[in-house]
């Protein structure tokens, strides 16, 4: 299964602006824009609404006890952590569902 790294997305989305005449540094430059502004406003506690897109959020998660399976007797504490959640807009799901035919025939 292949991925799309920052590498490939930047020569995808300067293929596909290419009546623009932007650069692949152009683009490269944006994109770090753009990443850096989603998190300047994460870590600021904010949420990043993209709309049909999704909305990326900050949140807490409890600290608990975990426990090591070769000595599941010790119990062994878990701080609490920040961490990213992400929920997908109504479009973006839309276009993921209509994929079912083609994960399952990847994943065969």
């Amino acid at each position: 299964m292949a991925s799309l790294t920052k590498r490939n997305l930047i020569v995808d989305i300067t293929n596909k602006l290419a009546h623009l005449e932007l650069t692949q540094a152009v683009v490269s430059e944006i994109i770090d824009q753009f990443m850096e502004s989603v998190t300047e406003q994460l870590c600021a506690g904010d949420k990043v609404i993209i709309r049909n897109f999704g909305v990326f959020q900050a949140v807490e998660l409890k600290a608990k006890v975990g426990r090591n399976p070769r000595d599941p007797e010790i119990d062994i504490p878990i701080p609490a952590s920040a961490v990213v959640k992400f929920k997908a807009g109504k479009e973006l799901k839309a276009k993921v569902a209509q994929t079912l035919p083609l994960i399952r025939e990847k994943n065969v």
